[in-house]
């Protein structure tokens, strides 16, 4: 270090302050292939290392900081083209404790057949001058960058943290201008700033702006520029200075809030993992890294989804079970990859294992080498796709979200030279979380979500059959996902008589709530439907089942209104009579069924529309209405008819019209329309139930009146064995007389007249005795010792099943068998 000499005034700087003394300096030559070939006394003065254990070894260790090969490279190839560079740097002394220097590289020569530079460095310490004042120190040691420009903006003056920050040494700046000297920091427009303050006299401050230097080739730094003009004695301006201070770090962080900001507005869009897992990638390539995956572990992705692993949850596998999610890259088709999206994948980067997941930290890389043994022992694969495609630094992120592993994301970087640094290992953190939530969140709805489609389709009819009355056909459709399932119901249910019930419905809401009340309110009405009652007698049963469904709430819920409440449904109930083609029915706020004649004539009879259920306090009316044989009958919900425009009038007709197409096959007629009116996901779940009657011609129904006598029991018998052998039902004869002796015998004896029998002949055998009286039949277990009693428990041990249903004039016993 050059000596300092003492004047009247105080310490002034000796000769070569701002110079380095060939004679006095650190020196060393170093080859291109960064090997020692010569050092000076100086040199090992300053790091206590003698010259037999430098030379001829790698001058990377005598740095005190990582190495990077992106800044290296760059001052290089500065220095190959005849310039030099200057810069502050670390170094490491014998001791091992770090020293400053102030760092000189000279312009490439060579030494016989090497390429070699020669580097010279001076301890960076503390100077007081001697005879200056202290604003002269301040100028030449202040933090920030200082420069004086001519009228022609040529450098006349600088400071070194100028030089520092430029990379240029001093004495190539004098004299020559910014564009000349540092074309990639925006040169142009700096020197336009500097023409304006020279024309206006108006200063221009906190001018930010980006690009790259010599200090640091290749890497983007941010500064922060004021310029101001100069004034001589007489205020003419005689140029131009300008102050410069390095604000990357406030640079990066403004970046860093940007994106995390961008992020959250691009990535989790929708309730589905592997589309989140995606938006993760494409949002990451380019921004932030060349090559992105995002890996799943495959509870995560699973729909049946006890969910994933729990940090808690005691010691995971060996080997993670994951799938590709996502990826995205700056290259066509991701040939960087070794797995594509939805195949299973294991990586981790080595050493590490399943742990990582589960509790590791991010793992940052900067400099990726494909030679390193671990890569390639453990992955010899992805250690040549590195080679191949030059990836050379890496970021991988464990995505956790409320304690539970979900994956890995990992970030690569190839045709971007600069390497991950540790500030962009918060960035990398910031976005994986973001990404974790919403991964969880949809992992969570999805799970939800498919639990109670689950539980609704498990709710529905599987199978549906209208016997010999009806052709039957339906199409269910659910809700768009963003909404939830529905309420949405239907059933067919045979009746006794070859009669069939029709029923569609809709409970208000969605969600699990919405299903499970669903299922409630089918079964009731199928236990209603049994009980034989008419669909306005039906729908107020199941009215008051709905008003005690709505009151079963706990004090929670009745103190938190926001909670999920059971308010109500809609419900249209039918029944359809194949022998009188009569269709008795009633409905609850519920739309109107459409009816097709043979014809193509299409019509909405409407029957009374009647209170949704759940109101109370208000009757329902039954309509009957005569349907042709082949006529079609559509039952549906409001989704159906609803559309884009809610239009329910519109809605209707559109139904109407595309019923009336001709289409010999129901179901196919069935899933068109479905397809038809509702092309695209509605918020709400759609229900469509069609049916074709038919009618039951008379060979296939006999009926008497029966006198009120008991003679007339005999001669009833001898019809009904007849009717039997006529309709090639001999093995049916003798319990067909049994039960028909059975069922007019109490008729006779107990009820009151007009008495008829009827026989019916469908998929099963029907006998109905009719009578005038309303009083129901009562089965009875007959003691040994009793003389009567007996008659219908024997019907009922004959017979398939049995029961009872009233009319207008009274009631009906039947009895069905099932015909061999």
């Amino acid at each position: 270090m050059a000596s300092a000499r003492t004047g009247s005034d105080g310490p002034t700087p000796a000769g070569p302050l701002y110079r380095f003394d060939a004679s006095t300096d650190a020196a060393a030559v170093v080859s291109a292939d960064g090997v020692v070939v010569g050092w000076t006394r100086g040199a090992e003065e300053l790091l206590g290392c003698p010259a037999r254990e430098v030379v001829g070894g790698s001058a990377t260790r005598l740095l005190a900081m990582p190495t990077d090969p992106a800044r290296v490279a760059g001052i290089a190839e500065r220095c190959r083209g005849g310039m030099g560079w200057s810069g502050l740097i670390p170094v490491r002394h014998r001791d091992g404790s770090s020293i400053d220097v102030d760092l000189r590289v000279s312009a490439s020569f060579r030494v016989g057949p090497d390429e070699c530079f020669l580097i010279s460095a001076r301890e960076r310490k503390q100077h007081w001058t001697v005879g200056r004042s202290v604003l002269d120190g301040f100028l030449s040691r202040s933090p920030v960058g200082m420069a004086v420009m001519d009228l022609d903006l040529r450098y006349v003056w600088l400071n070194d943290t100028l030089e520092r920050f430029g990379g240029v040494p001093r004495e190539q700046r004098l004299g020559r201008r910014l564009s000349d000297l540092l074309p990639g920091l925006q040169a142009d427009t700096i020197e336009g700033l500097m023409r304006k303050v020279l024309a206006t006299g108006v200063p221009v401050t906190d001018y930010e702006y980006a690009g790259w230097s010599w200090a640091d080739p290749h890497r983007q730094h941010a500064y922060s520029s004021s310029f101001f003009p100069l004034l001589d004695a007489d205020n003419s301006v005689t140029g131009v200075g300008y102050m410069v201070s390095d604000v990357t770090e406030r640079w990066n962080a403004r970046r860093l809030l940007s994106l995390v900001n961008e992020a959250g507005t691009r990535i989790g869009r929708t309730l589905d993992v592997m589309r989140t897992a995606q938006e993760l990638a494409d949002f990451a390539v380019p921004r932030f890294a060349d090559f992105v995956i995002v890996d799943l572990l495959e509870p995560v992705l699973s729909t049946e989804g006890h969910g994933a692993w729990l940090t808690d949850a005691g010691p995971a596998p060996a080997k993670p079970v994951m799938r590709r999610a996502g990826m995205s890259s700056v290259r066509e088709g991701c040939p960087e990859a070794l797995a594509r999206i939805g195949e299973r994948v294991d990586f981790l980067p080595p050493p590490h294992g399943v742990d990582l997941l589960i509790n590791g930290d991010p793992i940052l890389i900067p400099v990726l080498d494909p030679s390193d043994d671990l890569w390639v022992a453990e992955q010899p694969e992805r250690a040549a796709s590195i080679r191949e495609f030059g990836l050379h630094s890496l970021i991988s992120v464990p995505m956790r979200a409320r304690n539970t592993a979900l994956g890995l994301t990992t970030f690569v970087r190839s045709l971007n030279t600069l390497s991950f640094q540790p500030d962009d290992v918060l960035l990398a953190r910031e976005l994986v979380a973001r990404a974790a939530l919403c991964v969880d969140n949809a992992r969570r709805y999805t799970r939800e979500h498919t639990a109670a489609v689950t539980l609704q389709r498990s709710l529905l009819p599987h199978a549906l059959t209208g016997g010999t009355a009806l052709e039957v056909a339906s199409s269910y459709l659910p809700a768009d996902p963003t909404g939830g399932v529905g309420g949405d119901w239907f059933d067919v249910i045979p009746l006794s008589g070859a009669r069939v019930a029709l029923v569609v419905g809709d409970v208000v809401g969605h969600g699990i709530t919405a299903a499970a009340t669903m299922g409630r309110l089918r079964t009731a009405v199928q236990t209603l439907a049994d009980m034989e009652m008419p669909p306005d007698e039906l729908l107020a049963h199941l009215d008051d089942l709905v008003l005690r469904l709505s009151e079963e709430k706990t004090d929670d819920e009745a103190a938190n209104r926001s909670s999920t409440a059971f308010l109500g449904a809609t419900c249209l109930y039918a029944v359809y009579d194949p022998v009188s083609r009569r269709c008795t029915m009633a409905r609850a706020g519920h739309p109107p069924p459409v009816v097709v004649a043979p014809d193509g004539h299409v019509s909405f009879p409407e029957p009374p529309a009647g209170p949704p259920l759940g109101l109370g306090a208000m009757a329902f009316e039954a309509t009957e209405i005569e349907l042709a044989e082949n006529s079609l009958l559509g039952l549906y919900t409001d989704g159906l008819i609803g559309g884009v425009d809610r239009d329910m009038e519109k809605g209707m007709n559109r139904l109407g019209n595309v019923l009336a197409q001709p289409d010999s096959d129901l179901g196919s007629l069935c899933t068109s329309a479905v397809q038809q009116l509702v092309p695209v996901p509605q918020p709400d779940d759609i229900a469509l139930l069609l049916t074709r009657t038919h009618a039951l011609g008379a060979d296939h129904v006999v009926s008497w009146d029966v006198p009120v006598d008991p003679a007339a029991v005999a001669d009833v018998r001898a019809r009904a064995t007849h009717q039997m052998e006529a309709w090639g039902f001999g093995e049916l004869a003798m319990t067909t007389e049994l039960i028909v002796s059975e069922l007019v015998t109490n008729a006779i004896r107990y009820a009151e007249p007009p008495i008829r029998l009827r026989l019916l002949r469908d998929t099963r055998l029907s006998c109905e005795v009719a009578d005038g009286s309303s009083t129901a039949p009562r089965l009875r277990h007959a003691r040994s010792t009793d003389e009567g009693g007996r008659g219908l428990f024997l019907v009922a041990q004959l017979a398939h099943r049995w029961g009872a249903r009233y009319t207008a004039g009274g009631k009906i016993i039947w009895a069905e068998q099932e015909i061999p």
